[in-house]
């Protein structure tokens, strides 16, 4: 029976989350609890790569962390933002977020339609007079460096955040009685073995994104119970979904049989 899950992500922010519908629809209990945070470096570190944010007229940001590190970084910097340094997002959300630092103008702020960099490129190639600066996690590959040079765009890439293992307290391991985790990232994985070198997965049930969580996981020496996405289920809260209601089925043909 499956009654107490690890989310290894935040919490969400919205009551209205499919989570939350699970939980009540199967009567479980969702624990959301991330595995690793994120830090931005320091004005010391990002001065040590020797890239100048004032050098650039627009910017690529991946994600929220970097919309965050980049104008904490620039405030530390005390560098001012000129008013029209041009800002492209992979998608609306992450554009839309902009607007806790800057005004929000159509005019300055662009964005894609399928959340990767390729979904972006025909915004960046109409500015292609522009000087883009990407900010990176420290864990990165270098695949946008490839599309971009792949276009003749100008570009420089710099580091402005890390991601390290959220460590679980002494009184959080001692309570640590999930029948299952369900992972988001390889990161997620490691920071697992990392606050339980003597995890023993046993009955404990493994969901996975993606295939390079998938891998990890199965790097670990661990059994993946569930993989998300997949055709039938692009999200993971769809193949819970699917995944609890077989189960239902499943313990509800026992209790009969044994009825």
């Amino acid at each position: 029976m499956i009654k107490k899950i690890l989310i290894s992500q935040p919490q969400p922010a919205s009551d209205k989350s499919p989570y939350y519908d699970l939980a009540k629809e199967h009567g479980i209990e969702m624990v959301f609890r991330p595995f690793f945070k994120v830090e931005g470096i320091s004005s010391k570190e990002f001065r040590q790569q020797k890239v100048s944010l004032l050098d650039h007229t627009a910017v690529v940001f991946t994600s929220r962390h970097a919309i965050d590190n980049f104008f904490t970084l620039a405030k530390e910097l005390r560098v001012t933002i000129p008013e029209d340094m041009k800002y492209f997002c992979l998608i609306e959300t992450i554009a839309l977020y902009i607007q806790k630092y800057v005004q929000y103008r159509k005019r300055k702020v662009f964005f894609g339609t399928t959340g990767k960099i390729d979904g972006l490129l025909p915004q960046m190639l109409k500015h292609k007079g522009e000087k883009f600066l990407v900010p990176l996690s420290s864990v990165h590959n270098d695949d946008i460096k490839s599309m971009l040079d792949s276009k003749g765009l100008k570009h420089s890439e710099c580091v402005m955040y890390r991601t390290v293992s959220n460590d679980f307290s002494e009184a959080e391991k001692k309570s640590f009685d999930y029948d299952m985790l369900v992972f988001f990232s390889p990161t997620g994985v490691k920071a697992l073995k990392k606050n339980f070198p003597d995890f023993k997965q046993g009955d404990i049930k493994i969901a996975a994104f993606g295939p390079a969580t998938a891998k990890e996981v199965e790097a670990q020496g661990m059994r993946i119970d569930l993989m998300a996405p997949s055709q039938e289920h692009p999200s993971m809260t769809a193949a819970l979904k699917d995944y609890l209601e077989k189960k239902q089925i499943n313990n509800d043909k026992e209790a009969a049989s044994y009825g």
